[in-house]
């Protein structure tokens, strides 16, 4: 086991006491009658409790220290549980597994009983909340800031093999790690006019009056770091009406308007990402940016002003990080607070904002580079189009300067698209107004200087840096994997949790016979726990001794999930033709979900459903293939995933995929990859050694020469026999009652476009899996290339991805938090009528 704090028999006595008191006090219980929530909020305030005096101190010292604060705007922080992670990273887990254990209390039931926080889609939340782990733990003064999103992404069901969405009631249990801070409030304003004026100096101001006005309400979460003082802050902004009930309205009748206020207010952060096919879904979602945006932004200019009284190095001492383009409009809003309100001439406050963002590019896919309506920005937000129109009449003279004749340029990159309707393209913006541009991965960062942002690369070629994204070691390894960890902490110590470069240490291992057998130990009975854990939601029965090939992370065409599809159909016809043919057993395992207005993701999630079906009950197959998808993919349940894998799938079209992170979390808990020359899956390569990595499919310079041919997808149909009698199978209804119909919009986008390019990688990726099946029959070799991918999998922890973010970006230091206050102030202590230092 991990170390842990040192606990004697005392403290025990008091941790029992501290449980019956939030029992009591605090949950209104008594243990006759409690509930196992109950426990649960009891238990997590006791630890929070525990948590304070590092929280207290770690935001003192940022007051005090005047250090540069890192604030990471995400619209995603997808934490995952608290409860266990805090445990691990304060060191008291054995202690708490005690005085529950000796209090009649099963801690790993109550840990379970822990709902998810659903406030992320996928990768880009995940990795915002492994950066505010990795923050805290190399003691970067930090605030996250996001959404306290009421309904966080949907609970996953099946109807018939059809995704079903669910609302996500995170809050219902209650939040025991969270502070409102309703003194703290900020105003938000949004429609409304825009006024010019002249003072009597003759400075002309614009003065913006919105039409409706609601109040933005800070949530604290703290972040503790892995055994150390640093407790940093997220903090989640709720949206309240100024008004919530109006007896005017009410007391005529009126009773929807006595609280319509309320409601349009709140509906802000009702649901994460509303759908934004419908008109007013993409209004939902422009107030949902702003409003975080702007209260982040109030919030940072309140604590300076506090400090300093005025704004002149704002940028000095605050680093603010876009994560993606969802808080772009915090260019325009920084602009209008320091030029509309604190009275800034225009190049002075376009100098401290472009000094204080720097922007994360997290995607090549140009439909995902998000853009606004010239006409709704407009109506929502006057004063910021006007802002932005300025930004631009300014960037674009300045090119013009540069590059005079070439008006081509000019359109290129001006922030708003004149073709058709006009949009103002948001990854532009934050481009322009960022001081740094970083990629995610080696490969991710060249094809945005190459293609994607190829003339800001031009304009400013020292700006565009790469980064390549990480996971924390502490919940995927630590946390997920606790066998794996006690391993390898008893083989070489335990520094390489925050130090994953250590890992090499355990390369010598990997030849010796008995370090693998506890490894292959290890991973079996990880495999057990995830068969159990899947019999038990789906019902479906697994192998453990089976290859457990695993894909899990959001459906979407370009990850791919129907050419891993298109191989268990070859191998199930394989099968059909020959029931004696000698295959590796395989347990196909898919997870992830599907965005709600994504028709075709919908539709594959429906056929590997279908798929599954077929192939489970299929009586020639006996067991030696099974498909299960496994519901409600998410972070506490991809705890049970990632250690369980043997293969990983990696398989999305090369040039498509930004970085990934999943492919880091697989390989860290000693799955072997399968993947194209994509995203992170390079850099694995490169690090892991080819031989320890199952390559197949075309380069992105091939992609781009067949498209450059014309590709046509219907050719290598017809050529390829096992191709065309995969797809022949789906068409014909084998899958779907008989329906021929009902795959058939999945059937024509192959054979007639191919975006992805599905069909040309097939039969490669199917010669890739013949030699996987071959390698998992030597067991030794396998197990040896299982360490030898831990070993090596240094370079993708995030601590290393956010000491780089602090060199090449931020220019932070490592601050560490003294203890000061240790416990309660004594009595008789004095307190100020204001705070002398900010309050956070």
């Amino acid at each position: 086991m991990l170390k842990q704090m040192e606990i004697d028999g005392q403290a025990i006595e008091k941790l029992k006491r501290a449980f019956a008191y939030k029992l009591f006090f605090q949950q209104g219980s008594l243990p006759i009658s409690a509930s196992l929530n109950d426990y649960y909020l009891a238990v997590s305030y006791t630890l929070r409790d525990r948590m304070q005096a590092l929280f207290i101190n770690t935001v003192a010292a940022m007051a005090e220290k005047k250090s540069r604060i890192v604030c990471y705007l995400s619209a995603e922080f997808l934490l995952g549980p608290h409860l266990l992670n805090n445990l691990i990273n304060l060191g008291l887990y054995d202690a708490f597994a005690r005085a529950t254990r000796e209090t009649g209390l099963d801690l790993q039931q109550i840990i379970e009983h822990e709902e998810e926080p659903g406030l992320g889609n996928g990768g880009l939340g995940r990795l915002a909340a492994c950066y505010l782990d990795s923050m805290a733990t190399l003691e970067i003064p930090a605030i996250g800031y996001g959404i306290r999103y009421e309904f966080g992404m949907f609970d996953q069901a099946f109807e018939q093999g059809w995704q079903k969405e669910l609302s996500d009631r995170w809050l219902l249990p209650g939040n025991p790690w969270e502070f409102k801070k309703s003194d703290l409030a900020v105003e938000v304003g949004f429609g409304g006019q825009t006024a010019t004026f002249a003072d009597q100096e003759g400075r002309v101001h614009v003065c913006w009056t919105p039409s409706s006005v609601v109040k933005g309400i800070p949530y604290d979460t703290p972040i503790p770091g892995y055994r150390v003082n640093t407790v940093n802050i997220l903090r989640l902004w709720s949206a309240e009406a100024p008004k919530s009930f109006d007896f005017d309205d009410f007391n005529v009748g009126d009773y929807f308007g006595s609280v319509a206020e309320k409601i349009q207010a709140e509906n802000i952060t009702k649901v994460l990402y509303p759908n934004d096919q419908p008109f007013q879904g993409k209004v939902l979602r422009l107030r949902q940016q702003y409003f975080f945006v702007s209260a982040s932004l109030q919030d940072m200019v309140r604590l300076h002003r506090m400090q300093y009284g005025n704004l002149d190095d704002f940028h000095q001492h605050f680093a603010v990080q876009l994560n993606d383009t969802h808080p772009a409009i915090a260019v325009p809003e920084l602009m209008r607070l320091l030029v509309d309100v604190h009275g800034y001439e225009w190049d002075r406050a376009w100098s401290i904002t472009s000094g204080t963002f720097a922007y994360t590019n997290h995607t090549l896919l140009p439909e995902a580079l998000e853009t606004w309506s010239v006409d709704l920005l407009g109506q929502l937000l006057p004063r910021h189009l006007e802002i932005i129109l300025e930004i631009n009449r300014r960037f674009l003279d300045s090119v013009r300067s540069q590059y005079p004749d070439d008006e081509d340029l000019i359109r290129r990159v001006s922030i708003i698209d004149e073709k058709g309707e006009r949009w103002v393209r948001m990854a532009h913006l934050a481009c322009i107004g960022s001081h740094k541009i970083n990629g995610v991965a080696a490969l991710h960062t060249e094809l945005l200087k190459q293609h994607t942002l190829a003339d800001f690369h031009r304009l400013w070629p020292e700006k565009l840096v790469n980064v390549t994204n990480g996971v924390t070691p502490r919940r995927w390894m630590a946390l997920s994997n606790p066998g794996l960890t006690e391993l390898i902490a008893s083989a070489i110590g335990e520094q390489w949790i925050t130090d994953l470069h250590r890992l090499h240490e355990l390369e010598p291992l990997a030849n010796g016979p008995a370090f693998r057998e506890r490894w292959q130990a290890i991973k079996h009975d990880n495999k057990i726990r995830l068969a159990r854990i899947l019999r038990e939601r789906t019902g479906i029965v697994l192998d453990p001794a089976s290859l457990f090939d695993v894909q899990v992370k959001r459906i979407h065409e370009y990850k791919r999930q129907h050419l891993n599809l298109l191989h268990i159909i070859t191998l199930y016809n394989r099968l059909k033709r020959d029931p004696g043919l000698d295959l590796t057993p395989r347990s196909f395992i898919f997870g992830g979900k599907a965005a709600p207005g994504y028709f075709m993701a919908k539709l594959i999630i429906k056929l590997i459903n279908s798929v599954a079906e077929a192939v489970n009950n299929d009586p020639d197959i006996d067991g030696r293939l099974r498909v299960a998808f496994f519901p409600d993919f998410n972070v506490k349940n991809a705890h049970a995933i990632y250690p369980a894998a043997d293969l990983s799938e990696q398989i999305s079209t090369a040039g498509k995929e930004a970085s990934g992170t999943g492919n880091m979390k697989f390989a860290m808990n000693g799955a072997l990859t399968i993947g194209t020359l994509d995203g992170a899956n390079v850099e694995i390569r490169e690090q892991v050694g080819p031989e320890n990595f199952f390559l197949f499919g075309m380069r992105v310079d091939e992609v781009e020469a067949l498209w450059a041919a014309g590709y046509r997808p219907r050719s290598i149909y017809e050529a390829n026999e096992e191709l065309r009698a995969a797809i022949d199978l789906i068409a014909d209804g084998r899958f779907s009652g008989g329906d021929r119909q009902m795959f058939r919009p999945l059937i024509d986008s192959l054979l007639e476009h191919d975006p992805f390019l599905v069909l040309a990688d097939y039969q490669a990726y199917l010669d890739c899996q013949q030699q996987v099946g071959a390698m998992f029959r030597n067991q030794e070799q396998w197990c040896r290339m299982s360490i030898l991918n831990v070993s090596r999998m240094g370079l993708f922890s995030s601590d290393r991805s956010i000491a780089e973010y602090c060199e090449k970006i931020w220019q932070v230091q490592r601050s560490p938090v003294a203890l000061k206050w240790e416990r309660l102030p004594s009595q008789g202590i004095v307190f100020p009528k204001r705070p002398a230092t900010p309050r956070f």
